[in-house]
């Protein structure tokens, strides 16, 4: 669990989400009221349950990456699903409760990279020795190098010299074999490495979603059972390391521990991200019976209070689970939602709609912004790209004014106006090498100026 500070955490969220303060505020704090239900005394701790938080805000303004941000600032198992996706038990669908399992999978591989990390050193070592013993073998018999005598057959004196000396000698051998595979003379060697298969998946027998947990458990047991069948492959030693390393490290991941883990940090540290939730608010306006809203509603509702769910890792308990529901309540509010589900997200966070401003400081300011991105991307091709200032303004307006005279998007408007600005720089590029080109407000507005006059157009193009 991470020990930032609400303030450290808002400032590390600032220097990739632009603006959004109070939804930053409000995961900040959620995040350090974590650590400090783990200080509390034991009878005190099992009470205090987290404050989940409902996000409130049309698309593109930073819903989603706020909380995918903030689970990868403090190595936190996350996992994002839409409302919309789930259907009421009995339904054909995914089950509500596969989203806890999609938590702990997500768990199991933040886990799994740790262990790796820490075994990465150990690995390298085995599989370096493994190279070895493929290139020059270890004597498997000394048989061969025994001496028979008239008595028993073996002369044992001689015997025990001849292997001592045979030991020697490939010890020798192995030494200078090593040295030499640790200078890099060795790489274009061929050896011939087994590959482990891994066992055939048993066909599907479950449509809907209320077995997907059978279908687990029996494909785990198919995979104890059936024979991983491998096969050996002829590659170079440079090809044949990383096989190595990864049979290797794989070999030293203790499974079990591993499991227990990942379910303890999926129920201290999990945070779900529940996306379109005002999708299934109310009733439904159709009349078919394949999805039912209030029904997904109550589904949800025992997830979101606590509750156990099995996994194939074993029960895990939902209760300490931090939840963030986000939608942009177009057509519905909080208030359609059922009064029960409704308590349990007591933090409500109107975001804003960006305005002119925030686009030129998203186009800036963020470490991986999207003019960032693409300099980098045209750069691969050995050609520099430059936006001035007022290329960035013009961006800025474009995306601003196409938003309010068409759908508003948010910020994924950008995406499509500099991929436009760029498309000819980036086609030509590779032909361009070591040219530096600069984007202005000149070539902004003359690659945009035809969908922007054309408002029919734009509601396809941008």
């Amino acid at each position: 669990m991470s020990d930032l500070t609400p303030r450290e955490v808002v400032g590390e969220l600032d220097r990739d989400i632009v603006g959004q303060a109070d939804a930053k505020r409000a995961v900040a704090i959620a995040l350090r009221n974590r650590r400090r239900r783990r200080l509390l005394p034991e009878e005190l701790r099992t009470q205090v349950t987290p404050k989940n938080i409902m996000l409130i805000g049309p698309t593109g303004v930073g819903k989603t990456e706020i909380a995918r941000r903030l689970a990868r600032l403090v190595g936190a198992p996350f996992v994002k699903v839409e409302a919309t996706k789930y259907t009421e038990v009995g339904y054909y669908g995914r089950d509500v409760e596969s989203l806890i399992r999609d938590l702990v999978e997500a768990a199991i591989t933040l886990v799994k990279a740790k262990e790796r990390d820490r075994v990465a050193d150990e690995a390298k070592r085995r599989a370096e020795d493994k190279l070895i013993d493929i290139l020059i073998p270890p004597p498997s018999k000394w048989e061969g190098l025994l001496k028979p005598d008239d008595e028993d057959g073996y002369d044992e004196a001689a015997d025990e010299e001849v292997i001592d000396e045979a030991i020697r000698r490939y010890r020798r051998s192995r030494k200078k074999m090593q040295s030499r595979l640790e200078a890099g003379k060795l790489e274009d060697r061929e050896v011939d490495i087994a590959i482990p298969g891994r066992p055939a998946s048993p066909v599907s027998v479950f449509g809907a979603g209320n077995f997907e947990q059978m279908e687990m458990d029996l494909q785990t047991m198919f995979e104890k059972i059936m024979p991983k069948n491998s096969q050996t492959r002829r590659m170079t030693v440079a090809e044949a390391r990383p096989f190595l390393i990864a049979q290797e490290t794989e070999s030293l991941l203790d499974v079990e521990k591993i499991n227990q883990i990942a379910v303890s940090l999926a129920e201290e540290s999990g945070i779900v991200f529940l996306d379109e939730i005002d999708k299934i608010a109310g009733e439904s306006e159709s009349k078919s019976p394949d999805v039912s809203r209030q029904g997904v509603q109550r589904d949800l509702l025992p997830i979101v209070e606590g509750t156990t769910v099995n996994t194939r890792y074993g029960p895990v308990k939902t209760d300490h689970v931090l939840f963030i529901a986000a939608g942009a309540f177009h057509r519905s509010k909080p208030s359609d939602l059922m009064p029960e589900l409704q308590g349990r997200f007591p933090i409500r966070v109107e975001l804003a709609d960006l305005v002119r401003d925030d686009f030129v400081r998203i186009l800036r300011e963020p470490r991986a912004s999207l003019i960032r991105q693409y300099q980098a991307l045209i750069e691969t091709e050995g050609v520099k790209l430059e936006f001035t200032d007022d290329s960035i303004d013009a961006m800025a307006d474009i995306a601003f004014q196409v938003n309010r005279s068409t759908q508003n998007i948010g910020a994924r408007r950008l995406h499509t106006i500099i991929e436009r600005v760029v498309e000819q720089i980036s086609f030509d590029a590779p032909e361009r090498s070591g040219e530096t080109i600069t984007v202005d407000a000149a070539l902004v507005r003359e690659r945009l100026e035809p969908f922007i006059k054309d408002e029919d157009l734009s509601r396809f193009i941008l």
